[in-house]
């Protein structure tokens, strides 16, 4: 019984491993989507570049009222625009309030990605 857990951790943190994105500009959008459903403003200011941080923020205040859970969720490097790395996501982020829920598309924005000091930062949404 003891080897079958730890087979089981193994074989999840391998499959958690291999779900982990690679792309580091795909990553920060990645963390900062679920940074915004978990509410959290200090990982969503830490993956912001300083252009976008305050705009970001605002984002997140605007989302207080609500709970948010993600359907669906997956994003793809599509691009780039000069410095810009640009990041497209599929999936919806369900907002609920009050016992209604309300879908917002992720696929209708393109983050805006940039490296800097040698971390992946979300610096604007086209």
């Amino acid at each position: 019984m003891k080897k079958l857990l730890i087979v089981c951790i193994v074989g999840l943190g391998i499959m958690l491993s291999a779900c982990a994105s690679s792309n580091p500009a795909v990553g920060a959008v990645e963390g900062y989507v679920n940074a915004i459903v978990a509410n959290d403003a200090d990982k969503l200011s830490a993956l912001s570049c300083a252009e976008w941080e305050s705009d970001a923020l605002i984002e997140l205040d605007s989302l207080q009222a609500v709970t948010s859970t993600l359907e669906g969720f997956a994003c793809q490097e599509m691009g780039t625009d000069g410095q810009m790395t640009l990041v497209n996501c599929a999936g919806k982020m369900i907002l609920s309030y009050n016992g209604e829920n309300q879908e917002l598309d992720l696929s209708t924005r393109t983050y805006q990605v940039v490296e800097q000091g040698g971390d992946w930062l979300v610096c604007g949404v086209r």
